[in-house]
């Protein structure tokens, strides 16, 4: 019988389907089986019999299933075969007797049958074979005190504190007998049982708590007094003198009060008493006077700061807010030792991010002395010892400067003033100490000097345009144009300036205040001479549009023009579209339709190009698009554009041929029809 087909069958049944239909069938309902009616005693003790032999066949297999031995049991007591059940958890006993579950089912049984003696005996068997399992000793416990045997329970819970157990048995062994009135057996809180077992600060508070709370106030103090002595200076704890101190407070002692806060502020760290300093000042404000609350608050603050400083003099931040905290509570002396030693803390590094914060504490003792304790001697001294602290050769602060110069006008100095401005300009010339020094003189109408700071200025930093500017917008304020214009000449004849666009800007603007146009016109010229900017450009046309004199429509139109011829060999090319657009928008607000005409057929064709990308190793990076302009007018670009024109045409054509073809089969139709 030799198979003849050997290809795959249509259906193929893989190891995986046959699985998982194995596992569908296992969650199919089985039918329940039949139910049984025992109608007499033979019947009954066939089933028990055959129940046994099954519950015995199950703990043959494998001795070390509790629940096996458990159900076993169970049904057994179900039966009322208490004798049999009894047997059964013995057996199991033997295998394992360390399982609690075993112990705490056999107890349970013998309970609920009403068996104490048996139940009794199977507690003791259980707490003397696994001492260290509470739940033994809680239900032994707990039965005992049901039975109304308090004696009995008692002397249980006598038998677990030997093996001295945690917190909480402790804590059922306390209200066991707070239930019964048994205040006088203190046996929880033996203090060298308690030290022995559970040496902890709680242990101590609840103890003395406990003899508070029943009135044994003498017996609380004791023992407060006897855990600071326990503890000792070593292992001192805030928890502790907080408990302490709370206590004398209720018992209206509030000198022992203080002292016991002073104690231990006195000799734990700040760090770890922050609740006690909390307490403290809650205490201060309750019973103590104003000075006192004041006190403990900043002296609390104090000693913060000062812990911050000592571990990093320069961290200039905490001196900042340290000396806040000075400045508002304590006297001026205390206040001057703070900032003389702030100050020393000089920064090692000769670099003026470093000085930065630090200089603002020189600064902060200047306006002190002068604001605050009203000593101008003394501020004058603070500003010249900081500028002779000071590397000049390497950096300045303007701002002292400045401020040492307010300062004297304040009181009324004005040589020293103007001197110490003078030497700052001569030490480390800045654009703000010159700026500074030409406001103060501008306030005080003195413009003769400030003409000859503005030199200065100009000398020590010439590309600086805002310079120039202001000293023009000076002369002209005072009413000398040509010093003005002179001083605008001077400024763009200067090799290197920083902002240059805006210095022209500024000079074109002054000339056409002055409405001399032709000079404007001189200006564009030469500033177009030096770039070829389509701004500048567009400007200069709309400078001649808003002249409003005659022919300036057509020189208008004749700059763009210019500016067209020049910036055909520009390479931005986005730059000549906006001068086109520009004079497109010029053409079709003033212009006839010639000129309209003219000017959109110098507009340009926008198309999209493709260029290749190369990375910054020199590899392939692919294929960008972009935008690029044809412009009519470029020779260079007619035969891109004859092309352009001729691929439109033959698309137009494309698109007519389509539209005028007809589908054959809808002529035959018509035909037909």
């Amino acid at each position: 019988s030799q198979v003849k087909n050997k290809a795959p069958a249509e259906v193929q049944i893989t190891a995986e389907q046959l699985l998982r239909e194995a596992k569908e069938r296992e969650l199919e309902l089985l039918p329940p089986p039949p139910q049984q009616k025992i109608t007499d005693v033979e019947e009954l003790n066939d089933y028990k019999l055959r129940k046994r032999k099954t519950f015995e066949d199950n703990i043959r297999k494998n001795r070390t299933v509790i629940s096996n031995w458990i159900k076993y049991a169970q049904w057994e007591e179900s039966l009322k075969e208490i004798q049999r059940a009894r047997s059964i958890y013995e057996r199991a006993l033997d295998v394992d007797y360390r399982n609690v579950t075993l112990w705490l089912k056999y107890a349970e049984m013998e309970m609920k049958n009403r068996q104490v003696n048996h139940a009794r005996n199977i507690w003791d068997r259980a707490i003397t074979t696994l001492p260290r399992v509470n739940q033994f000793w809680y239900k032994y416990t707990y039965m005992e005190e049901m039975l109304g045997n308090i004696a009995g329970s008692r002397q249980v819970f006598e038998r677990w504190m030997e093996w001295q157990p945690e917190e909480q048995a402790w804590h059922s062994y306390i209200n066991f007998e707070l239930r019964y009135k048994e205040l006088n057996n203190h046996c929880f809180f033996n203090p060298t049982l308690l030290v022995i077992v559970h040496p902890d600060v709680k242990n101590w508070i609840k103890y003395a708590r406990f003899e508070e709370k029943h009135s044994y106030f003498a017996h609380a103090r004791k023992v407060y007094e006897r855990a600071v002595e326990f503890f000792g200076e070593e292992h001192m704890n805030e928890h502790l003198y907080v408990a302490f101190a709370k206590f004398e407070e209720n018992q209206k002692e509030f000198e022992r009060v203080r002292v016991i806060y002073k104690y231990a502020l006195d000799r734990i760290p700040k760090q770890d008493a922050q609740n006690l300093f909390k307490n403290y000042t809650i205490f201060e404000k309750k019973f103590g006077d104003r000075r006192g609350i004041e006190d403990i608050i900043v002296s609390k603050r104090r000693f913060q700061y000062e812990e911050e400083v000592k571990a990093n003099p320069h961290n200039y931040d905490a001196w900042f807010d340290y000396l806040r905290l000075v400045e508002s509570d304590t006297d001026a002396e205390t206040v001057r030792e703070v900032y003389e030693r702030a100050i020393a803390n000089v920064p090692p590094i000769q670099e003026k991010r470093h000085w930065k914060r630090y200089i603002y504490l020189w600064i902060n003792y200047a306006l002190y002395e002068e604001l605050e304790a009203k000593a101008s001697k003394r501020t004058r001294q603070v500003y010249q010892a900081c500028i002779e602290l000071i590397p000049h050769k390497k950096f300045t602060f303007a701002k002292i400067w400045l401020l040492y110069a307010q300062f004297e006008i304040r009181q009324k100095n004005l040589p020293l003033a103007r001197r110490a401005l003078g030497t700052s300009i001569g030490k480390c010339p800045k654009n703000k100490l010159f700026k500074g020094y030409i406001e103060l003189e501008l306030q005080l109408r003195e413009f003769d000097r400030c003409r000859k700071l503005y030199e200065k200025f100009l000398e020590f930093a010439p590309e600086n345009c805002t310079s120039w500017i202001k000293f023009a917008e000076l002369e002209t304020i005072l009413g000398d144009i040509d010093r003005a214009r002179a001083i605008y000449e001077l400024a763009i004849g200067q090799p290197r300036l920083d902002m240059p666009e805006v210095l022209w800007k500024s000079y074109i603007d002054f000339e056409i205040e002055q409405e001399e146009y032709e000079k404007t016109r001189n200006l564009y010229s030469r500033l177009l001479q030096r770039t070829q900017h389509v701004k500048v450009w567009i400007s200069f046309a709309q400078f001649e549009l808003s002249a409003g004199r005659e022919g300036s429509l057509s020189r208008c139109r004749q700059i763009y023009e210019e500016a067209n011829k020049a910036m055909r060999n520009c390479e931005e090319k986005e730059e000549r579209v906006m001068l086109l657009e520009s004079w497109r928008n010029f053409e079709e607000e003033f212009g006839t339709d010639t000129s309209k005409e003219r000017t959109d057929k110098l507009m340009p064709e926008k198309i999209k190009k493709r260029r290749k990308l190369q990375a910054e190793d020199g590899s392939d990076a692919g294929w960008e698009e972009y935008y690029d302009y044809i412009f009519p007018e470029d020779t260079a670009n007619q035969p891109n554009l004859k092309l352009l024109a001729m691929a439109k045409l033959w698309k137009k054509q494309q698109q007519e041929s389509e539209a005028a073809e007809v589908d054959p089969d809808k002529d035959i139709d018509e035909n037909q029809s």
